[in-house]
């Protein structure tokens, strides 16, 4: 046996020194430890032997084991620290490392979306959504706007055949959402819009809306003022100046137009705004009783709110950007202002 363990000594280290690399390496493991390794049928032989000799054989073979195994180690531990060198020959660590990839950041929309729905969800109020392709009854008949109204005009809207359109704002969400929940109600629904004009520095044929409604008991326009001078409040700060003007939409009365002072020429009167030294951002107004109606609701046991927010013009009045068209032509040069943006 120790003739045995001597030549098996000696040709698991011949084997040893002479791997030059990983996968040789391996095939000395599996020719000394594999399961047809030499070192594994002398340690399968150890039960032919005479019961008296089988302690000192083992003891023997585990010493070779751990012999053989450790010089393996050492074997590939300096293969590596080879190769190591090798990689490294002809750096030069004092060179600069490689920049990483310029990191992205939200467009200045999608950014303004979540941070106003982040103010409103702070005040009650949960998200909703609805279609971009709209069927006429939800867009206009739903709304209480008229068959002879001039928003259904083709030359205003976008239509896809007699019954579905392009939504042209996101208060149909209004209607869908009335038909599934009772009140109380609290949500606003963000959304792309299409309106069919001509594009200039205030306006656009595609845009961002958030819709937003309140429906309970006994709900005022005072409830909705203070909504949205709170709302103005925690994304413009407290010295924002807007105003509430009379106006007409079908879907709500009475109704309100919201404009805040122009940023460009601080109401002097500009391109921006058209001479006028304000913005519109917002309309509003009481839920129409037809409206309740049409969603199903009896027509005088609620009352309720509505609002509709342009959120390019948010943007601009945010940003300072003075001309919407810029929010559309994916100019990196422009968009890198807003890297910092979440």
């Amino acid at each position: 046996m120790r003739e045995t363990l001597d030549r098996l000594r000696a040709e698991g280290r011949a084997l040893i020194d002479g791997a030059d690399s990983e996968q040789a390496i391996e095939q000395v493991r599996v020719a000394l430890f594999g399961r047809k390794g030499s070192l594994t049928g002398l340690l399968r032989g150890l039960r032919e032997l005479p019961e008296a000799e089988r302690p000192a054989a083992g003891a023997a073979l585990n010493v070779l084991k751990q012999e053989l195994e450790d010089a393996l180690l050492e074997k590939t531990a300096g293969l590596l620290k080879a190769g190591d060198a090798v990689a490294g020959a002809g750096v030069d660590l004092s060179l600069p490392g490689t920049p990483p990839a310029p990191a992205g950041s939200l467009h200045p929309l999608p950014a303004i979306v979540r941070e106003v729905c982040d103010i409103f969800h702070g005040m009650g109020f949960s998200v909703a959504g609805g279609p971009d392709v709209e069927l006429d009854w939800y867009n206009f008949t739903a709304l209480n706007f008229p068959d002879d109204h001039p928003a259904r005009d083709s030359q205003d809207t976008f239509y896809l055949d007699d019954l579905l359109l392009l939504r042209t704002q996101t208060s149909p969400v209004q209607v869908r959402y009335m038909e599934r929940h009772r009140p109380p109600l609290a949500i606003v629904a963000p959304g792309r819009v299409y309106r069919n004009e001509a594009a200039d520095a205030s306006h656009a044929a595609e845009f961002f809306q958030i819709e937003g409604l309140c429906v309970d008991k006994d709900v005022t326009l005072a409830d909705l003022k203070t909504t949205v001078r709170e709302f103005l409040r925690l994304l413009y700060g407290a010295d924002c100046t807007i105003r509430f003007r009379p106006h007409f939409f079908p879907f709500t009365e009475p109704s309100v137009e919201v404009d805040m002072r122009c940023f460009a020429c601080g109401g002097a009167g500009c391109n921006v705004c058209g001479r006028t030294g304000w913005i519109e951002i917002m309309g509003a107004g009481m839920v129409h009783p037809n409206v309740f109606a049409a969603a199903g609701y009896e027509r005088d046991a609620y009352t309720g709110f509505a609002f509709g927010l342009g959120i390019d013009r948010i943007a601009m009045l945010r940003y300072g950007i003075d001309d919407i068209r810029l929010l559309y032509e994916n100019d990196l040069r422009f968009l890198h202002q807003f890297r910092g943006v979440r």
